[in-house]
């Protein structure tokens, strides 16, 4: 009843600010590319691990866009990438460490060099990404970014600005099972703003400070892209601005900033991942 009382509740209030919703989205607009500007993000905690549990669900129920390894079969993959998150959540500066669920899922796709972390810590890696990277320190940090999206609610408050409040209110209300599913499948392609692209590079970088991994782990994958002519390309985070070079840069003097020791990158141990994959 509590749970029911609430949505109701946030529904009034939703539908009290609705009417001034698109100024709202118009001003945060205009702010969302500049560095320290937060945007419009009206959900609680709640919101997004409910949301977040609904995408899961609607992810999981769609194996044709989404083609889920399995965790009994390929348990040695499981493992690798399950040490990796340990060592993240471990770092001490996740503010939602033990709130969120930080479940890990692998995504058979050779072709796409991706991952995502859902409203609430549902964490995707695709399998193409993995064998792109050469250093487990490098997908280290990728995981980081993508896990600071969510603990810094960077997720929602993008499905915010794209969807609009009254949309992400029906589905959490329990309506809206098209558009649900339209979100899950697109999940991977929004791109979140260039503060919240880069407040996630620093983030992975406080996140790696701590663990045996070098804390420019994120740097090493955009600096392959740069090597490899894809500057541009991979996912929808590394095509947007700010560019992958300044991105390098930016998070190679935040670990100096930082004063981070150093680090493994774990090139034997990654290539034994690499090998437990299909």
């Amino acid at each position: 009843m509590r749970t029911s009382f609430r949505f109701q509740a946030l529904s009034i209030v939703l539908g009290a600010v609705v009417l001034i919703s698109v100024g709202l989205f118009s001003a945060c607009k205009k702010d969302e590319d500049k560095p320290g500007k937060t945007g419009l993000n009206l959900f609680s905690i709640e919101d997004d691990i409910k949301l977040g549990q609904q995408l899961d669900q609607e992810i999981a129920a769609n194996p044709q866009q989404y083609p889920i390894l399995d965790p009994g079969q390929f348990a040695a993959a499981y493992q690798h990438l399950q040490r990796i998150t340990d060592q993240l959540l471990s770092s001490g500066q996740l503010r939602y460490r033990d709130r969120f669920a930080w479940q890990l899922k692998i995504i058979r796709d050779d072709n796409t060099l991706n991952a995502f972390c859902a409203p609430g810590g549902y964490i995707y890696v695709y399998t193409g990404l993995i064998k792109f990277l050469d250093r487990e320190s490098e997908l280290a940090g990728v995981m980081g970014h993508e896990i600071a999206h969510a603990d810094l609610r960077h997720s929602t408050e993008m499905l915010t600005r794209v969807y609009g409040v009254q949309v992400l209110l029906e589905i959490l209300l329990g309506g809206s099972p098209g558009t649900l599913a339209n979100i899950a499948t697109n999940l991977a392609l929004l791109s979140y703003s260039r503060a919240n692209e880069t407040e996630a590079d620093l983030a992975s970088v406080a996140y790696l400070c701590t663990t045996e991994y070098d804390p420019k782990g994120t740097a090493g994958f955009f600096q392959k892209l740069l090597d490899s002519g894809q500057g541009g390309g991979g996912p929808a985070w590394l095509s947007t601005h700010p560019a992958p070079d300044n991105r390098v840069q930016n998070i190679t003097n935040e670990a100096d900033r930082r004063g981070c020791q150093g680090g493994g990158t774990f090139e034997n141990r990654y290539l034994e991942l690499k090998q437990s994959l299909p």
